[in-house]
């Protein structure tokens, strides 16, 4: 899927969590919100997007909203197993 509509819809989704009055809730929400509707590739694309440009064209919110979907890969990386 083309990155501009991405980042659109992306937007889009953060103004309909903006209302929300608690930052980190918001946050929150549109992370989770993009893990349960989006499809897998787009979350990859739209991560990817945020790693290699810093993902300028995304409001602040959504842009912290897509890190959040990214943490939880690089913890599990992080976290020795239970060898």
């Amino acid at each position: 899927m083309d990155i501009k509509h991405l980042v659109k819809m992306a937007n889009q989704i953060g103004d309909f969590f903006a209302a929300y009055p608690n930052r980190d809730e918001t946050v929150q929400s549109i992370a989770v919100h993009l893990k349960n509707s989006w499809d897998p590739r787009m979350r990859r694309q739209i991560i990817d997007y945020v790693e290699r440009s810093g993902g300028a064209d995304l409001k602040p919110i959504v842009r912290d909203a897509v890190r959040a979907l990214e943490m939880p890969q690089q913890i599990a990386a992080e976290v020795p197993g239970d060898d």
